[in-house]
């Protein structure tokens, strides 16, 4: 597996030296997931987090009545954990699968804590992954108080154009916040005003 992309990733951001960029390839696990294979089990310690190399991955939550709902995706050149869990090293909370056969880089927490120390630049790094998806957080949680399903349904087409030819309807359901159901008529509607 190749560290090209991962490398180039985290260039946007920070220049490394041959030397930071050899100590970060060294503490990455390289690990593949077959589709529907988890990488995080509800329950299960968290203790990596994820860079997607290839391929693309779901979380999800689960709550008592057996209800799924959909956090977020991941595809090549993002990052993915339970967050909550990873910073405190705690059972997870979410699940992690993968959308289809997926190739990944795991960073223990461990490591990530001794890369900071070794390599501050990382430091910035992750400060900037954190700033951007606290952003991306709050301006989904807007428009998910704000726009109709329908907007929001086409802005998760426009998002996620690939995603969506791969996961179930119940599953882009659960990421938008509504029933399969709601989603059929909003699929219907959109392509009778297509068709006319």
């Amino acid at each position: 597996m190749t560290h090209d992309l991962i490398l180039q990733h985290v260039g946007k951001h920070v220049s490394l030296e041959k030397e930071e960029a050899a100590y970060f390839i060294s503490l990455l696990q390289e690990v593949k997931v077959p589709k529907k294979g988890l990488v995080l089990k509800e329950g299960q310690l968290c203790k990596t987090i994820s860079f997607v190399n290839a391929g693309a991955l779901r979380a999800y939550h689960i709550n008592k009545e057996g209800k799924e709902t959909t956090v977020m995706f991941a595809l090549p050149d993002w990052w993915i954990t339970d967050m909550f869990c990873f910073i405190h090293l705690r059972p997870a909370i979410l699940n992690i699968e993968a959308i289809e056969s997926s190739s990944i880089f795991q960073l223990k927490k461990d490591d990530l804590d001794t890369l900071y120390l070794k390599v501050p630049k990382f430091e910035r790094f992750f400060r900037i992954l954190m700033q951007n998806a606290y952003i991306r957080e709050q301006l989904r949680m807007i428009e998910k108080l704000s726009l109709p399903a329908e907007e929001r349904y086409i802005h998760f087409l426009d998002k996620y154009p690939l995603i969506a030819e791969k996961i179930t309807q119940k599953q882009i359901a659960s990421y938008l916040g509504i029933t399969p159901e709601f989603l059929s008529t909003i699929r219907a509607n959109r392509a009778k005003r297509i068709i006319s």
